[in-house]
Formats: structure tokens, C-alpha cells, sequence
């Protein structure tokens, strides 16, 4: 393994350079995302809380996740490592902030790995129902031990997967991710047909004021939108994880995450105006309104849109969960290899396979602890399990926003040498960073009430406010033992403080091809 480091200490972690080009990280990226399964859980809350105005709070949460991306592209340009988040706002702010920074997208990801899981083996289920015409093979996924142990053997699937090189991972993703788009933009297609033919469920012309996000009714309303959507697009950041392992590190991964993000707003965006139109907002049998398909539309939707090919929106959000699950990996393993690599976490997770050069023991790791966390959740409370995945969305906007404002510091002294470092090394990290840190204290605040997420409380204060906390509490625990055993990164002394000076832009050479 490579460890030649630069003066600052920031070094190749001995990963597979090269081995992914342009269109395989977009497609993780996509991947990871999860389109098909984000849009049919989100699409019905998000109707639910703004109506009509669905596609003005998709646009709304597209800005702050561009904004961020293109702080992400210009701390990737600089200082490509794949410790991301962690690596960038410890070079920025130090290994306090730097060491929460990389707990925050761990948490984040491995919480979401256990909820793509369950998803999967929902839809697993689901599907079979449908192939052999059988509503009751669906309820087998509501039994606990088969619902875990299928979880379990998806996991497993998708780690032996992610252990192996990244070209295995692409091959894989090509086929889920091509499929799952062509269905969706299918599905949207065949929705505006029913409406231009008159054979819609509740047709309802498609109009601008959908897209005025001034429309929402309240502030609270808004904010609870916002929140979805930035939950439908968070993922793209893995592109930028893979850094070492792409070809062109500076530039590749910062352009496939803002190509990721515009991508998946247009398809969003098409997504949701066909649903709304074909459906209507109402409370009717399919209308976006009724409580009971809110949870999962397109399977709802599927057979009034495409008829006897309804079944492919179930394969289509089956595969959308499977192949989340597996690229979701990325994320983690690499930041746990780089924490491990430059002695914020054990030397073990610093760890590469010789045969394959991937973070072969973090991938193990992050598994192991996403299957045990749904495993004993499913069995403990299906309540405690779902509003911790609720609790994610401020994991979200903490690391993000930590992310966006290690940008604006990390190249304060170059702000105004030119218009394009204004513009993207200041202004829209600022923005978007700004935007996050408001959604995260107003989803702390919001989450305390006990009515939030499930209804669940303890002593009154909302369960998803607690939950939140304790993963916050849980890693600054960690971080004091780790600094405790191992002072030498908390000190500074692998990894240094820094600013985008003249001496500071070449930390790290361009990796080999």
C-alpha cells in the first residue's frame, strides 16, 4: 500500500487508481441516490405537506445540494482524498470538527444500508406476490425472522459485492440503475398519456403555480417539504468518495456529482408533475391525498399507469433498493479507511485487499453493524427502527453543512483573486451551508415535540429528537476514546490545519490512470 505523504500529511490510502471514469461514478451516484425508491416513499409525505407544490420544494431542495457540490468540487480539486467530509474539514478546522464531520456521514449511511435492506425485502416480497398472484407472500415480509434473515442475506449480497474491485460494482450498477431509469421515465410517460387521453385517475393540468414555492400554505409546511426533498437527493456525495479510485481525481468526481444532482432533478421533476396530474392531491382510491398509499405510490399507482406491465415499478424499486444498498457502501468504507489511515480510528480499518484494493475490513465492518442495528431494531420496535432513519435527515444536513463551511474556510484567502473562486468557494458553499445548518436546529427543535416521525415519545420528548441526539452524543463518546489511544491525529500531527495558499495546492499528486 501507498503511504508517501505530502508535508501536510495527506497520502493515497493504496485503492484502485483509475479504475472509474466519468459515466460509472454519475451512475453510483444515481445509484446511491436510489431514485425509485426515494420518489415512492417520498412523493406522498411531501404531497401531504405542500400539495400541488411538490415540484417548487423538489427545486427548493435541489439548490442547497447544488450549492454544496460545487463546494465539494472545489475541495476535491484541491485535496482529493477519500476521506471527504472527514478529511476536508479536519484540513480546514482542525480534528475536533474534522473527526465529527467523517462520524456524521458514517452514521448517516450505515443507518440508511439497514433501511435499504428492509426496503429491499418489502419489495423482494412484494414482487412474488405479484409473480405468482398471491397477496399472502407479501405478508411473510411482516414476520419478523424471515424479514431479518432475507435483510441479512440481501446485506450480505451486496457486501461480497462492494469487497470486490470497482469494476464489479459498475457492471452491477448499470444494469439496476439503467433499468430502474428507463422504468421510471416509462412510468412518467405513460402517466401524461393517460391524462392527454382523458384516462386518467383524477387528471389535472399541469400548471406553473406547481413550481412557486411562495404557494405553501405555512412556514412549518415548507420546512417539513424542504426536508423530504433534501432527503430524496442526499447521496450524490459518493462520487466524490471514489476519488482515488476515478480517473482525473481533481476533476471527475466534482463533476459527476453536479452532473448527478442535475440528472436527478429532471427526472424528479418529471416524476412527480406526471404522478400529480395523472392522480390528482385528493383522497380517492389513487389520489396523492389518501393516507393509505401515501407510504409507497408507485405500487399504487403501477397498475392504473402501466397496466399488465405494473410489475416492472416493483422490480424497478426492488432493484432501486438493491443497488442503493450495494453502492451505499462506498460512502462509509472509504471514510472509515481514511479515518483509520491517518489514525483517527484503529489502523485496522486502514486495512486494504491486496487482491482486490478495496477498504476490505471497513466494508466488513459497516455491515456487520448496519445488520445488527436492523436486526435487533425489527425485533425491539418497528417504531424506535423507522425514526431513527427520520433522525438521518439532520445527519444529513450536519456533515454536509460542516462540509459547505470547510469550503468557505479552507479557501479564505482566495475569495476575491477571481470571480469564479467568489463565486463557487464562497458564495454558494456559504448559501448552501447556511441553508442546512437552518434546516438542522429547525428539525431539532421540530423533532422534540412528541407528535414527530411515529408518535413516539420518552417523557414527552419526541423520540426522533432523542434518537438524533444519542448519535450525535455516541460519537463525540467515541471521538474522546479514540483521543485518548490515539493522540497523535487529535494533535495534528497526521493530518495538519491548513489554507488554500500558494504552498498548499498541491498536497496530494494527481493519481496515476
Amino acid at each position: 500500500m501507498s503511504t508517501t505523504k505530502s508535508e501536510h500529511g495527506l497520502s493515497k490510502k493504496g485503492l484502485s487508481a483509475g479504475s472509474v471514469g466519468l459515466i460509472g461514478a454519475i451512475v453510483i451516484g444515481i445509484s446511491c441516490i436510489a431514485p425509485a425508491y426515494t420518489m415512492t416513499a417520498a412523493l406522498g409525505p411531501t404531497v401531504s405537506e405542500v400539495g400541488l407544490q411538490v415540484p417548487a420544494i423538489i427545486l427548493v431542495g435541489f439548490i442547497p445540494m447544488l450549492l454544496v457540490a460545487f463546494g465539494y468540487r472545489e475541495l476535491n480539486r484541491s485535496m482529493p482524498d477519500s476521506g471527504t467530509s472527514f478529511t476536508w474539514a479536519t484540513r480546514a478546522f482542525g480534528p475536533w470538527i474534522g473527526w465529527m464531520a467523517g462520524w456524521g456521514l458514517i452514521a448517516a449511511t450505515i443507518l440508511v444500508l439497514s433501511n435499504l435492506a428492509g426496503i429491499a425485502v418489502d419489495f423482494f416480497y412484494l414482487m412474488l406476490a405479484q409473480i405468482f398472484n398471491n397477496p399472502d407472500i407479501a405478508d411473510l415480509a411482516l414476520n419478523p425472522v424471515i424479514n431479518v434473515l432475507t435483510c441479512l442475506a440481501f446485506m450480505l449480497g451486496a457486501t461480497a459485492i462492494s469487497y470486490r474491485d470497482m469494476q464489479t460494482t459498475q457492471k452491477v450498477q448499470y444494469v439496476l440503475v439503467g433499468f430502474q431509469l428507463i422504468v421510471l421515465v416509462l412510468f412518467g410517460v405513460v402517466a401524461f398519456v393517460h391524462v392527454a387521453n382523458g384516462s386518467a385517475f383524477d387528471a389535472t393540468p399541469v400548471s406553473l403555480e406547481w413550481f412557486n414555492p411562495f404557494a405553501v400554505e405555512s412556514f412549518s409546511s415548507f420546512a417539513a417539504g424542504l426536508s423530504l426533498s433534501i432527503f430524496i437527493f442526499w447521496g450524490w456525495d459518493v462520487t466524490l468518495t471514489m476519488n482515488e479510485e476515478t480517473k482525473g481525481s481533481r476533476s471527475t468526481p466534482g463533476r459527476a456529482a453536479t452532473l448527478t444532482v442535475f440528472i436527478i432533478v429532471v427526472l424528479y421533476l418529471l416524476i412527480a408533475t406526471a404522478s400529480i396530474s395523472f392522480a390528482g392531491i385528493g383522497t380517492g382510491e389513487f389520489g396523492l391525498g389518501n393516507e393509505d398509499i401515501q407510504g409507497n405510490v408507485f405500487f399504487a399507482l403501477a397498475g392504473p399507469v402501466l397496466g399488465p406491465l405494473a410489475i416492472l415499478v416493483s422490480i424497478a424499486v426492488l432493484s432501486s433498493s438493491a443497488a442503493s444498498l450495494q453502492s451505499t457502501f462506498v460512502s462509509p468504507a472509504r471514510t472509515l479507511l481514511a479515518m483509520g489511515h491517518y489514525g483517527a480510528l484503529p489502523e485496522k480499518f486502514s486495512r486494504v485487499s491486496p487482491r482486490f484494493l478495496t477498504p476490505g475490513y471497513a466494508t466488513i465492518v459497516s455491515a456487520v453493524v448496519a445488520s445488527a442495528f436492523y436486526a435487533i431494531m425489527r425485533f425491539i420496535s418497528e417504531d424506535v427502527l423507522w425514526d431513527t432513519i427520520t433522525a438521518l435527515g439532520m445527519m444529513i444536513c450536519f456533515y454536509y453543512g460542516i462540509t459547505a463551511f470547510a469550503a468557505v474556510w479552507y479557501f479564505r484567502t482566495q475569495f476575491f483573486n477571481s470571480f469564479r473562486n467568489f463565486v463557487f468557494q464562497l458564495l454558494f458553499p456559504l448559501v448552501g451551508g447556511i441553508i442546512l445548518a437552518v434546516l438542522f436546529f429547525t428539525t431539532i427543535i421540530d423533532s422534540m415535540d412528541p407528535d414527530y416521525g411515529s408518535g413516539s415519545n420518552i417523557a414527552g420528548v419526541g423520540l426522533v429528537f432523542i434518537l438524533g441526539m444519542v448519535v450525535i452524543v455516541s460519537g463525540i463518546v467515541i471521538m474522546i476514546i479514540q483521543a485518548i489511544r490515539r493522540p497523535a491525529f487529535f494533535r495534528g500531527e497526521t493530518l495538519t490545519v491548513g489554507r488554500s495558499d500558494g504552498t498548499e495546492d498541491e498536497e496530494l499528486d494527481e493519481l496515476p490512470v
